[in-house]
C-alpha cells in the first residue's frame, strides 16, 4: 500500500464504565486499512477491560458518519493478496464488534456508505440523526458488498440487502433505515442523539455484565461460521478490485 495514504486517527476514552471509541479521517471519515485495524484492536481491548461495561463508537465532525473504504487505498492495491488483506480489515472489525462480550452502541450523526453501513449493522444498538442516510455503493465501483453483506442481511433482512446492493447509487434516508432495523432510534437533532447515547450508555454501565454478555451471545447466535465466510468474501472483493472496471470507476471518484 502507498505510504501516502492518510491513516486517520482513533481516540479512546474510558469514563464511568463507558468506553468511547472516536475515529476520524479527513476524507469523509473513510476507513483505510490502518484505521480499520486500530478500530478492531480497540474494540477487542475494551471488551477485555474490566473497567468497561459498554462501548460507544462514534466519528468526529459534522459531515458523514463514515464514507466507507478509502478510495486512495483501493487505488493503491496491486495484487489479489493486497486486496484481500484490505477487505479483511472490515471483516476483522465486524467480527470484533459482534464477538465482543459487551454491548456496542453506535452514534450515527451523518451519512454512512458501504463499509460504514456494515459497521453500524455490527453494533447492538444504533442511534441516528435525521441526516443519517445510507447507501451501499460497492456495485457502482465494480465490486459488491460482499464482506458487509452478511451482517447487513442479519440486521436488515435479505430484501433490504438486495435493495441496497442492487440500487447502489440511491440514498435511503434515516427513517427507511430505522424501519428496516438498522437504527434503533432516529432523533431530530444531533444534540438529541448525543443525549440519548449518553443516557443509554450510562444505564447499561450500571447493568449486569454477565446478563449483557449472555444476551450478546444470543443476539449473534447463528453467525459462528462468519470466521470462515467473511475471509472468503474479502477474497472476492480483493480480486474484483483489480479489474479494469473497478480501477477506472475508483479513479474517477
Amino acid at each position: 500500500m502507498s505510504s501516502a495514504v492518510e491513516p486517520g486517527r482513533v481516540l479512546v476514552e474510558i469514563s464511568e464504565g463507558i468506553g468511547t471509541i472516536r475515529f476520524h479521517h479527513p476524507k469523509s471519515n473513510s476507513l483505510p486499512g490502518v484505521l480499520l485495524q486500530r478500530l478492531a484492536a480497540e474494540v477487542t481491548a475494551l471488551g477485555a477491560d474490566g473497567e468497561v461495561r459498554v462501548i460507544v463508537i462514534r466519528s468526529d465532525g459534522t459531515g458523514p458518519f463514515c464514507g466507507g473504504a478509502s478510495f486512495q487505498e483501493l487505488q493503491a492495491i496491486q495484487s489479489a493478496e493486497q486486496g484481500t488483506n484490505f477487505f479483511m480489515g472490515f471483516a476483522r472489525l465486524i467480527l470484533a464488534m459482534i464477538r465482543c462480550p459487551k454491548f456496542v452502541i453506535t452514534r450515527v450523526h451523518g451519512k454512512a456508505v458501504g463499509g460504514g453501513v456494515g459497521v453500524v449493522a455490527a453494533s447492538d444498538y444504533a442511534i441516528a440523526g435525521p441526516g443519517a442516510a445510507i447507501k451501499l455503493s460497492e456495485l457502482a465501483i465494480g465490486i459488491g458488498p460482499f464482506v458487509v453483506g452478511p451482517v447487513i442481511e442479519w440486521k436488515l433482512g435479505h430484501s433490504a440487502l438486495t435493495t441496497l446492493g442492487v440500487n447502489a447509487t440511491e440514498w435511503r434516508d434515516a427513517e427507511w433505515a430505522r424501519e428496516k432495523g438498522l437504527y434503533s432510534e432516529v432523533l431530530s437533532t444531533v444534540d438529541e442523539v448525543d443525549s440519548a447515547v449518553q443516557t443509554l450508555a450510562t444505564r447499561l454501565a450500571a447493568s449486569s455484565p454477565e446478563a449483557m454478555a449472555q444476551m450478546k451471545q444470543i443476539f449473534w447466535q447463528g453467525t459462528e461460521q462468519w470466521e470462515t465466510l467473511l475471509p472468503e468474501r474479502a477474497a472476492m472483493s480483493g480480486r474484483l478490485v483489480l479489474s479494469d472496471f473497478a480501477q477506472q470507476a475508483i479513479s474517477g471518484r
